[in-house]
Protein backbone atom coordinates (compact mmCIF):
# COMPACT_ATOMS: atom_id res chain seq x y z
CA UNK A 1 0.00 0.00 0.00
CA UNK A 2 1.46 3.43 -0.95
CA UNK A 3 1.16 6.24 1.51
CA UNK A 4 0.44 9.85 0.46
CA UNK A 5 3.00 11.54 2.62
CA UNK A 6 2.25 15.04 1.40
CA UNK A 7 -1.37 14.73 2.20
CA UNK A 8 -0.51 13.44 5.67
CA UNK A 9 1.74 16.38 6.38
CA UNK A 10 -0.88 18.80 5.21
CA UNK A 11 -3.47 17.24 7.48
CA UNK A 12 -1.08 17.41 10.40
CA UNK A 13 -0.43 21.09 9.87
CA UNK A 14 -4.11 21.85 9.72
CA UNK A 15 -4.67 19.91 12.90
CA UNK A 16 -1.89 21.80 14.76
CA UNK A 17 -3.24 25.13 13.61
CA UNK A 18 -6.73 24.24 14.73
CA UNK A 19 -5.47 23.23 18.14
CA UNK A 20 -3.33 26.36 18.53
CA UNK A 21 -0.15 24.50 19.03
CA UNK A 22 3.05 24.75 17.30
CA UNK A 23 5.23 22.21 15.78
CA UNK A 24 6.78 19.79 18.26
CA UNK A 25 4.13 20.32 20.89
CA UNK A 26 2.04 17.28 22.06
CA UNK A 27 -1.67 17.58 21.48
CA UNK A 28 -4.17 16.08 23.96
CA UNK A 29 -6.88 13.75 22.61
CA UNK A 30 -10.09 15.50 21.78
CA UNK A 31 -13.71 14.32 22.26
CA UNK A 32 -14.25 13.98 18.55
CA UNK A 33 -11.29 11.67 18.28
CA UNK A 34 -12.63 9.52 21.07
CA UNK A 35 -16.07 9.38 19.51
CA UNK A 36 -14.60 8.47 16.22
CA UNK A 37 -12.66 5.68 17.85
CA UNK A 38 -15.78 4.33 19.64
CA UNK A 39 -17.76 4.50 16.45
CA UNK A 40 -15.44 1.95 15.02
CA UNK A 41 -16.09 -0.49 17.88
CA UNK A 42 -19.27 -2.69 17.55
CA UNK A 43 -20.87 -4.64 20.44
CA UNK A 44 -21.46 -8.31 19.67
CA UNK A 45 -25.03 -9.80 20.09
CA UNK A 46 -23.60 -12.86 21.81
CA UNK A 47 -22.56 -10.69 24.74
CA UNK A 48 -26.13 -9.53 25.39
CA UNK A 49 -27.51 -13.06 24.97
CA UNK A 50 -25.00 -14.34 27.51
CA UNK A 51 -26.01 -11.66 29.98
CA UNK A 52 -29.71 -12.47 29.55
CA UNK A 53 -29.12 -16.21 29.96
CA UNK A 54 -27.13 -15.67 33.14
CA UNK A 55 -29.87 -13.44 34.56
CA UNK A 56 -32.56 -16.02 33.72
CA UNK A 57 -30.56 -18.84 35.27
CA UNK A 58 -30.04 -16.88 38.46
CA UNK A 59 -33.73 -15.95 38.64
CA UNK A 60 -35.03 -19.46 37.97
CA UNK A 61 -32.56 -21.08 40.37
CA UNK A 62 -33.57 -18.88 43.27
CA UNK A 63 -37.35 -19.11 42.94
CA UNK A 64 -39.20 -22.43 42.83
CA UNK A 65 -42.62 -23.89 43.66
CA UNK A 66 -43.52 -27.07 45.53
CA UNK A 67 -46.68 -29.00 44.70
CA UNK A 68 -49.13 -29.70 47.50
CA UNK A 69 -48.32 -33.42 47.43
CA UNK A 70 -44.56 -32.81 47.56
CA UNK A 71 -41.88 -31.59 49.93
CA UNK A 72 -38.67 -29.88 48.84
CA UNK A 73 -35.39 -31.08 50.37
CA UNK A 74 -32.82 -28.25 50.17
CA UNK A 75 -29.09 -28.96 50.26
CA UNK A 76 -26.50 -26.25 50.75
CA UNK A 77 -23.16 -27.20 49.25
CA UNK A 78 -24.37 -30.81 49.22
CA UNK A 79 -25.37 -30.92 52.89
CA UNK A 80 -28.97 -31.12 54.07
CA UNK A 81 -30.19 -27.71 55.19
CA UNK A 82 -34.00 -27.56 55.45
CA UNK A 83 -37.36 -28.66 54.05
CA UNK A 84 -39.47 -26.49 51.74
CA UNK A 85 -43.22 -26.77 52.19
CA UNK A 86 -45.78 -26.61 49.35
CA UNK A 87 -46.09 -23.23 47.67
CA UNK A 88 -43.68 -20.53 46.44
CA UNK A 89 -40.17 -20.78 47.94
CA UNK A 90 -36.77 -19.12 47.59
CA UNK A 91 -33.23 -20.37 47.84
CA UNK A 92 -29.72 -19.42 46.94
CA UNK A 93 -28.71 -19.74 43.27
CA UNK A 94 -27.61 -23.01 41.76
CA UNK A 95 -24.18 -24.08 42.88
CA UNK A 96 -24.92 -22.95 46.43
CA UNK A 97 -28.24 -24.61 47.19
CA UNK A 98 -30.02 -27.45 45.46
CA UNK A 99 -33.64 -28.54 45.88
CA UNK A 100 -34.97 -32.09 45.42
CA UNK A 101 -38.72 -32.57 45.27
CA UNK A 102 -40.09 -35.68 46.99
CA UNK A 103 -43.71 -36.79 46.68
CA UNK A 104 -44.86 -37.74 50.18
CA UNK A 105 -48.54 -38.45 49.43
CA UNK A 106 -48.47 -40.68 46.39
CA UNK A 107 -48.86 -44.37 47.23
CA UNK A 108 -46.57 -46.60 45.22
CA UNK A 109 -46.85 -50.34 44.72
CA UNK A 110 -44.33 -53.16 44.55
CA UNK A 111 -45.54 -56.50 43.17
CA UNK A 112 -44.13 -59.92 44.04
CA UNK A 113 -44.86 -63.09 42.12
CA UNK A 114 -46.68 -61.38 39.24
CA UNK A 115 -46.91 -58.18 37.23
CA UNK A 116 -50.13 -56.44 36.22
CA UNK A 117 -50.83 -54.63 33.01
CA UNK A 118 -53.72 -52.20 32.82
CA UNK A 119 -55.54 -52.54 29.55
CA UNK A 120 -59.07 -51.27 28.99
CA UNK A 121 -59.84 -51.28 32.67
CA UNK A 122 -58.84 -54.89 33.32
CA UNK A 123 -55.78 -56.30 35.05
CA UNK A 124 -54.06 -59.55 34.22
CA UNK A 125 -51.14 -61.32 35.83
CA UNK A 126 -47.99 -61.96 33.84
CA UNK A 127 -45.66 -64.30 35.74
CA UNK A 128 -41.94 -64.25 35.08
CA UNK A 129 -39.18 -66.58 36.22
CA UNK A 130 -37.72 -64.17 38.77
CA UNK A 131 -41.14 -63.26 40.10
CA UNK A 132 -42.13 -66.92 40.32
CA UNK A 133 -39.02 -67.66 42.34
CA UNK A 134 -39.91 -64.83 44.71
CA UNK A 135 -43.40 -66.27 45.24
CA UNK A 136 -42.29 -69.88 45.86
CA UNK A 137 -42.18 -70.35 49.62
CA UNK A 138 -41.83 -73.23 52.09
CA UNK A 139 -44.58 -73.43 54.69
CA UNK A 140 -44.30 -74.60 58.26
CA UNK A 141 -45.56 -78.11 57.40
CA UNK A 142 -42.88 -78.48 54.67
CA UNK A 143 -45.18 -77.78 51.71
CA UNK A 144 -44.33 -75.51 48.79
CA UNK A 145 -46.79 -72.69 48.12
CA UNK A 146 -47.04 -69.99 45.45
CA UNK A 147 -47.66 -66.78 47.40
CA UNK A 148 -48.06 -63.62 45.27
CA UNK A 149 -48.53 -60.32 47.10
CA UNK A 150 -48.22 -56.56 46.73
CA UNK A 151 -46.75 -53.90 49.02
CA UNK A 152 -48.15 -50.37 49.03
CA UNK A 153 -45.97 -47.68 50.56
CA UNK A 154 -45.24 -43.96 50.58
CA UNK A 155 -42.26 -41.76 51.40
CA UNK A 156 -42.99 -40.79 55.00
CA UNK A 157 -39.63 -39.09 55.76
CA UNK A 158 -38.13 -37.29 52.72
CA UNK A 159 -34.77 -36.62 54.38
CA UNK A 160 -34.28 -40.24 55.44
CA UNK A 161 -35.52 -41.46 52.06
CA UNK A 162 -32.88 -39.41 50.18
CA UNK A 163 -29.82 -39.70 52.39
CA UNK A 164 -29.93 -42.79 54.65
CA UNK A 165 -30.24 -45.62 52.12
CA UNK A 166 -28.59 -45.73 48.70
CA UNK A 167 -31.28 -47.83 46.95
CA UNK A 168 -34.51 -47.72 48.91
CA UNK A 169 -36.50 -49.73 46.35
CA UNK A 170 -34.06 -52.65 46.39
CA UNK A 171 -34.04 -52.61 50.19
CA UNK A 172 -37.84 -52.59 50.27
CA UNK A 173 -38.12 -55.55 47.89
CA UNK A 174 -35.52 -57.61 49.73
CA UNK A 175 -37.01 -56.92 53.15
CA UNK A 176 -40.54 -57.59 51.85
CA UNK A 177 -39.53 -60.98 50.51
CA UNK A 178 -37.67 -61.91 53.69
CA UNK A 179 -40.58 -60.79 55.88
CA UNK A 180 -43.14 -62.76 53.87
CA UNK A 181 -40.99 -65.90 53.92
CA UNK A 182 -40.67 -65.71 57.70
CA UNK A 183 -44.41 -65.17 58.13
CA UNK A 184 -45.38 -67.99 55.77
CA UNK A 185 -42.78 -70.32 57.24
CA UNK A 186 -44.53 -70.19 60.62
CA UNK A 187 -47.85 -71.46 59.23
CA UNK A 188 -49.22 -74.56 57.51
CA UNK A 189 -50.28 -74.70 53.88
CA UNK A 190 -53.95 -74.63 54.82
CA UNK A 191 -53.44 -71.53 56.97
CA UNK A 192 -51.54 -69.82 54.16
CA UNK A 193 -54.41 -70.50 51.74
CA UNK A 194 -57.29 -69.68 54.09
CA UNK A 195 -55.84 -66.97 56.40
CA UNK A 196 -54.38 -64.50 53.92
CA UNK A 197 -55.62 -61.39 55.72
CA UNK A 198 -54.03 -62.47 59.01
CA UNK A 199 -50.71 -63.23 57.30
CA UNK A 200 -50.77 -59.88 55.46
CA UNK A 201 -51.31 -57.95 58.70
CA UNK A 202 -48.48 -59.79 60.46
CA UNK A 203 -46.13 -59.22 57.51
CA UNK A 204 -47.02 -55.51 57.36
CA UNK A 205 -46.14 -54.97 61.01
CA UNK A 206 -42.86 -56.87 60.65
CA UNK A 207 -41.88 -55.05 57.45
CA UNK A 208 -42.63 -51.63 58.94
CA UNK A 209 -40.46 -52.49 61.93
CA UNK A 210 -37.57 -53.51 59.68
CA UNK A 211 -37.86 -50.35 57.54
CA UNK A 212 -37.87 -48.22 60.70
CA UNK A 213 -34.73 -49.99 61.90
CA UNK A 214 -33.07 -49.26 58.54
CA UNK A 215 -34.22 -45.59 58.73
CA UNK A 216 -35.31 -45.72 55.10
CA UNK A 217 -38.07 -43.13 55.49
CA UNK A 218 -40.70 -45.53 54.13
CA UNK A 219 -44.21 -45.95 55.55
CA UNK A 220 -45.94 -49.23 54.70
CA UNK A 221 -49.57 -48.48 53.85
CA UNK A 222 -50.84 -51.98 53.11
CA UNK A 223 -49.82 -55.52 52.18
CA UNK A 224 -52.32 -57.49 50.12
CA UNK A 225 -51.95 -61.20 49.39
CA UNK A 226 -53.33 -62.48 46.13
CA UNK A 227 -54.71 -65.97 45.48
CA UNK A 228 -52.39 -68.48 47.10
CA UNK A 229 -52.00 -71.94 45.64
CA UNK A 230 -49.52 -74.79 45.20
CA UNK A 231 -47.26 -75.26 42.16
CA UNK A 232 -48.91 -76.70 39.05
CA UNK A 233 -47.00 -80.03 39.05
CA UNK A 234 -48.50 -80.98 42.43
CA UNK A 235 -51.87 -79.30 41.94
CA UNK A 236 -53.76 -82.54 41.20
CA UNK A 237 -52.29 -84.37 44.19
CA UNK A 238 -52.96 -81.44 46.43
CA UNK A 239 -56.59 -81.34 45.32
CA UNK A 240 -56.97 -85.04 46.12
CA UNK A 241 -55.51 -84.49 49.56
CA UNK A 242 -57.88 -81.58 50.13
CA UNK A 243 -60.82 -83.69 48.98
CA UNK A 244 -59.84 -86.50 51.34
CA UNK A 245 -59.44 -84.00 54.16
CA UNK A 246 -62.87 -82.54 53.45
CA UNK A 247 -64.44 -86.01 53.42
CA UNK A 248 -62.74 -86.77 56.71
CA UNK A 249 -64.05 -83.55 58.21
CA UNK A 250 -67.54 -84.31 56.91
CA UNK A 251 -67.45 -87.78 58.46
CA UNK A 252 -66.26 -86.35 61.75
CA UNK A 253 -68.97 -83.72 61.58
CA UNK A 254 -71.69 -86.31 60.98
CA UNK A 255 -70.34 -88.46 63.82
CA UNK A 256 -70.34 -85.48 66.13
CA UNK A 257 -73.87 -84.66 65.04
CA UNK A 258 -75.05 -88.17 65.90
CA UNK A 259 -73.10 -88.02 69.12
CA UNK A 260 -74.73 -84.73 70.04
CA UNK A 261 -78.14 -86.27 69.38
CA UNK A 262 -77.66 -89.64 71.12
CA UNK A 263 -75.62 -88.67 74.16
CA UNK A 264 -77.89 -85.89 75.44
CA UNK A 265 -80.92 -88.15 74.85
CA UNK A 266 -79.32 -90.99 76.81
CA UNK A 267 -78.26 -88.63 79.56
CA UNK A 268 -81.79 -87.26 79.78
CA UNK A 269 -83.28 -90.76 79.89
CA UNK A 270 -80.81 -91.76 82.60
CA UNK A 271 -81.65 -88.72 84.65
CA UNK A 272 -85.35 -89.46 84.23
CA UNK A 273 -84.91 -93.03 85.42
CA UNK A 274 -82.85 -91.87 88.37
CA UNK A 275 -85.50 -89.32 89.31
CA UNK A 276 -88.24 -91.95 88.97
CA UNK A 277 -86.30 -94.35 91.18
CA UNK A 278 -85.66 -91.65 93.72
CA UNK A 279 -89.35 -90.74 93.71
CA UNK A 280 -90.38 -94.38 94.03
CA UNK A 281 -87.97 -94.87 96.92
CA UNK A 282 -89.27 -91.79 98.69
CA UNK A 283 -92.85 -92.96 98.14
CA UNK A 284 -92.13 -96.46 99.50
CA UNK A 285 -90.34 -95.08 102.51
CA UNK A 286 -93.14 -92.61 103.23
CA UNK A 287 -95.74 -95.37 102.83
CA UNK A 288 -93.81 -97.68 105.13
CA UNK A 289 -93.40 -94.95 107.70
CA UNK A 290 -97.12 -94.14 107.41
CA UNK A 291 -98.11 -97.80 107.79
CA UNK A 292 -95.83 -98.20 110.76
CA UNK A 293 -97.27 -95.09 112.37
CA UNK A 294 -100.80 -96.30 111.65
CA UNK A 295 -100.11 -99.77 113.04
CA UNK A 296 -98.58 -98.31 116.14
CA UNK A 297 -101.59 -96.06 116.65
CA UNK A 298 -103.95 -99.01 116.23
CA UNK A 299 -101.89 -101.11 118.58
CA UNK A 300 -102.02 -98.42 121.20
CA UNK A 301 -105.83 -98.31 120.90
CA UNK A 302 -106.00 -102.11 120.94
CA UNK A 303 -104.07 -102.29 124.16
CA UNK A 304 -106.45 -99.86 125.80
CA UNK A 305 -109.71 -101.51 124.51
CA UNK A 306 -109.20 -104.88 122.91
CA UNK A 307 -112.86 -105.88 122.22
CA UNK A 308 -113.91 -102.56 120.78
CA UNK A 309 -110.79 -102.28 118.70
CA UNK A 310 -111.14 -105.85 117.41
CA UNK A 311 -114.73 -105.29 116.32
CA UNK A 312 -113.85 -102.02 114.72
CA UNK A 313 -111.05 -103.61 112.80
CA UNK A 314 -113.38 -106.40 111.67
CA UNK A 315 -116.04 -103.99 110.54
CA UNK A 316 -113.55 -101.83 108.69
CA UNK A 317 -112.15 -104.91 106.95
CA UNK A 318 -115.61 -106.09 105.93
CA UNK A 319 -116.42 -102.58 104.73
CA UNK A 320 -113.49 -102.76 102.48
CA UNK A 321 -114.01 -106.35 101.28
CA UNK A 322 -117.78 -106.63 100.79
CA UNK A 323 -118.10 -103.95 98.08
CA UNK A 324 -115.77 -105.97 95.96
CA UNK A 325 -118.02 -109.13 96.03
CA UNK A 326 -120.63 -109.54 93.29
CA UNK A 327 -123.14 -112.00 94.88
CA UNK A 328 -123.65 -111.99 98.61
CA UNK A 329 -125.45 -114.73 100.60
CA UNK A 330 -126.28 -113.99 104.21
CA UNK A 331 -127.18 -117.09 106.27
CA UNK A 332 -128.17 -117.21 109.83
CA UNK A 333 -125.73 -119.18 111.84
CA UNK A 334 -128.59 -120.89 113.71
CA UNK A 335 -130.31 -122.09 110.54
CA UNK A 336 -130.36 -125.93 110.45
CA UNK A 337 -132.33 -126.77 107.29
CA UNK A 338 -130.00 -125.31 104.66
CA UNK A 339 -127.28 -127.58 103.44
CA UNK A 340 -124.08 -125.98 102.31
CA UNK A 341 -123.27 -126.32 98.60
CA UNK A 342 -120.16 -125.67 96.68
CA UNK A 343 -120.15 -123.13 93.88
CA UNK A 344 -123.08 -121.28 95.31
CA UNK A 345 -122.35 -118.39 93.09
CA UNK A 346 -122.24 -120.40 89.83
CA UNK A 347 -125.22 -120.23 87.44
CA UNK A 348 -126.96 -123.65 87.05
CA UNK A 349 -129.54 -124.24 84.37
CA UNK A 350 -131.73 -127.41 83.94
CA UNK A 351 -130.22 -129.13 87.02
CA UNK A 352 -131.24 -129.44 90.64
CA UNK A 353 -128.98 -127.87 93.13
CA UNK A 354 -129.38 -130.58 95.83
CA UNK A 355 -131.71 -132.80 97.77
CA UNK A 356 -134.63 -131.37 99.71
CA UNK A 357 -135.32 -128.72 97.04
Amino acid sequence: MNWDWEKLRENQKKYEQRQGGGPGMPTPPQMDDLLNKFKGFKFSGIFFVAIVIIAVIIATSTVFTIDRSEVGVIQRFGKYNRLAQPGLNFKWPAGIEKVTKVNVREIETEEFGFKTYNGEGSFRASPESSRQEASLMLTGDLNVAVVPWIVQYRRADPRAYLFNVKDVRSLLRDMSEATMRITVGDRSINEVISSRAEIANAAQKMLQREMDNAKAGIGIVNIEMKKTNVPEPVQASFNEVNQATQEKEQTIYRAREEYNKAVPLARGEAKRLIKDAEGYAIDRVNRAQGDATKFKAIYDEYVQAKDVTRKRMYLESMLEVLPKLENKYIIDSDQKNVLPFLNMGAKLSGQTLGKGE
